[in-house]
């Protein structure tokens, strides 16, 4: 069943506006999460602020944010100046500039949304407007307030409907000329290319979701279900995986991982 959507508006282009609704493509409902507890009462503990100096506990009406401008020293602003920098919630995607779809660099790309026409109505204006970036290979920029705050968003087509992109803020991205550059011009050997190329196309496979499952998560439902039916499984200690030693000969190493991938195919 499809969680239900979290925000609905208005996708406009010009003149052809029709309603929308957006969801979040990506989860966090699923991970495992814990309650701190006291262990001898069995109650969960709450957080609590407490004065760094005296150590008394610091009350609601007395907690006020400050930014650092010095040792000990803080510009103190209040949530009243806070909440004046709010910006009045747009229900309005106004896509104002369209860009080639790989002018925009992955990193850029910060949380992604589905985006599907919330009204019958709504669905040709949709459409054409899907199918108008498809066909120009282009996509939407526009301005929304998301999250407490006014990000830019890029808006593409993804089968019968669209994805919503927030994108970083252009002090959250680093560019990547102060550290991709300073790698060397050092031409590859040609034989271990050849030999690296072999390599690749024995382990070629085609994506599934089941290379990103987190054992981890897995183990840990594992123990609660053990301790949920009362009976801690036994389990062995996990030996530590190899620490590979340093490579003298890389065309060595190459063959010999080319020779233990076919092996590993007869098998």
């Amino acid at each position: 069943m499809a969680p239900r959507s979290f925000w609905k508006g208005y996708l406009k282009l010009s003149l052809v506006t029709c309603p929308v609704a957006m969801t979040p493509a990506t989860t966090e409902g699923e991970k495992v999460r814990f309650h701190i507890l006291n262990r001898s009462t069995g109650n969960r503990v709450v957080s609590q602020y407490v004065d760094s100096v005296s150590g008394e506990p610091v009350g609601e009406d007395d907690a006020v944010k400050g930014y650092p401008r010095g040792e000990n020293d803080y510009v103190l602003l209040e949530d009243e100046e806070l909440d004046a920098l709010s910006l009045e919630s747009t229900r309005t995607i106004d896509i104002g500039v369209f860009a080639p779809v790989e002018s925009i660099d992955w990193i850029w790309f910060d949380k992604p949304h589905y985006l599907v026409p919330d009204d019958p109505i709504g669905v040709e204006a949709f459409s054409v407007i899907r199918d108008a970036m498809k066909a120009t290979g282009t996509v939407g920029v526009s301005r929304l307030v998301m999250y407490r705050r006014e990000r830019a968003v890029m808006v593409e087509p993804r089968g019968k409907g669209l994805v919503l992109w927030t994108l970083r803020f252009a002090d959250e991205v680093r560019d990547s000329k102060d550290y991709l550059d300073k790698i060397g011009d050092e031409t590859p050997n040609a034989k271990a290319l050849g030999l690296i190329s072999k390599l690749i196309e024995e382990r070629k496979s085609h994506w599934d979701p089941s290379m990103v499952e987190d054992p981890v998560q897995t183990q840990l439902l594992d123990i609660i279900s053990g301790k949920k039916k009362a009976h801690r499984p036994a389990r062995g200690k996990k030996q530590a995986p190899e620490t590979p030693s340093n490579v003298i000969n890389i065309m060595d190493a190459l063959r010999k991982s080319i020779d233990a991938e076919k092996r590993g195919a007869k098998r």
